[in-house]
């Protein structure tokens, strides 16, 4: 008999109760240390006071209106973002499906209106996630993600990832678009170099197409910026954003210039939830305490420490680890052994990663945790580590 939850998870047997920090409670009494932080959503960790007391208040005063009227929290968060970002207007989401949906449609919809109908092709990337309803798989390409859900939705061009060539010679006159990440991460932590970035921009301005950014899963202070693309010094046209704006709340925006969300004209989108007050107290909440200097530094000063401890744990195991990789406190253990006994060993050790593509293992974990943690973080994935080797001495 199928269960009550769809099973479209292989979900592990474990059942958290409570969180604080970067740490959450099973429903045993077993303490883990996060380094998943839901994939990468929970920025600044479980039960973050700022966060609580935002949410709290504001169910207190209105939960929901609709878009039919004007939403103040809608509007201070809005303002927020286009003040500390290259964007000139923003559409909030619930998700970064729903932000990958609209970003297709604004690239498609801005060429319609400049009288070139023709241009409908955007061109992603192998490794490439951008959620999972059709576009997104579409724009994806992998079977992994689209076996089984045919007919895929036209338009896409897939490329190989870091293949510069090959996007110059795959512009043809139905371009509108490139999209990428600037970090892949479902793909296994893959950093684009700032110089391909660099050139993504200089090649969409040449040809007169629009760049597409995903930073659902890189963005907001993920890398030590407040967008990744900050590093490379450049600007998207339009960019896809999730996960940690929420904190934990289910909240996404779509950020892009005027000139390319010039066809997005009133009736052309819409949003039942999006830019509901509660998910807007907590992103402006969230971006009050991310956007700072003193903030961003932090996250820069516990990556590098980070970094540093992990290439030591990858000294130490050979037969588990291969490499870091990553950018910030986005980072990846490329692994030796299967990556998926290397989370489980994990578990054992009361430490959480999130397995990745290339036999990669995500630490993602809250921006807020402390050196402490990661000193505790670097025992236990040691001791996961070794539970590995033992595993790979006796098979």
């Amino acid at each position: 008999m199928i269960p009550s939850v769809l099973p479209t998870y292989n979900r592990a047997p474990l059942t958290f109760v409570k969180g604080e920090g970067a740490w959450l409670t099973e429903a045993d009494g077993r303490r883990f240390l996060d380094l998943g932080a839901g994939i990468a959503v929970n920025a600044l960790g479980h039960a973050h006071p700022a966060l609580v007391n935002a949410l709290t208040e504001q169910a207190h005063a209105l939960w929901h209106v609709s878009n039919l009227y004007q939403i103040p929290q809608q509007q201070a968060l809005a303002d927020k973002l286009v003040e500390h970002t290259f964007a000139h207007t923003v559409f909030f989401t619930n998700s970064g499906t729903e932000s990958c949906e609209l970003a297709v449609k604004m690239a498609r919809k801005y060429f319609y209106d400049k009288g070139q109908p023709e241009k409908v092709e955007i061109i992603t990337f192998d490794g490439s996630f951008h959620g999972r309803s059709s576009a997104g798989i579409a724009a994806a390409g992998s079977e992994k993600m689209t076996k089984g859900f045919g007919p895929l939705l036209p338009g896409f061009v897939h490329l190989t990832f870091g293949d510069l060539d090959g996007v110059t010679n795959a512009i043809t006159e139905k371009t509108a678009a490139i999209m990428i990440e600037p970090v892949q991460g479902e793909g296994g932590i893959r950093p684009v170099p700032d110089a391909e970035l660099k050139a993504l921009r200089q090649i969409c301005d040449d040809h007169g197409l629009l760049l597409i950014l995903d930073e659902v899963q890189c963005g907001v202070g993920r890398t030590g910026k407040l967008f990744a693309h900050e590093w490379a010094g450049i600007t998207p046209d339009i960019m896809m954003v999730a996960k940690g704006i929420g904190g934990g709340f289910p909240l996404g925006a779509v950020l892009a210039t005027e000139e390319a969300a010039s066809g997005m004209t009133a009736g052309t989108h819409g949003s039942t939830y999006g830019g509901n007050p509660l998910g807007c107290a907590v992103g402006c909440a969230v971006i009050d305490q991310v956007a700072t200097p003193a903030f961003l530094e932090s996250v820069n000063r516990k990556a590098g420490l980070m970094r540093q401890k992990l290439e030591g744990l990858v000294a130490a195991h050979p037969d588990v680890f291969e490499e870091v990789r990553g950018s910030g406190l986005m980072l990846g253990l490329k692994c030796s052994a299967t990556n998926i006994d290397v989370v489980n060993a994990g578990y054992d050790n009361g430490v959480i990663t999130v397995p990745a593509a290339d036999n990669v293992i995500r630490l993602l974990p809250p921006l807020t945790l402390s050196e402490d943690d990661i000193a505790e973080a670097l025992i236990r994935l040691d001791k996961a580590a070794a539970q590995v080797e033992g595993q790979l001495a006796t098979a």
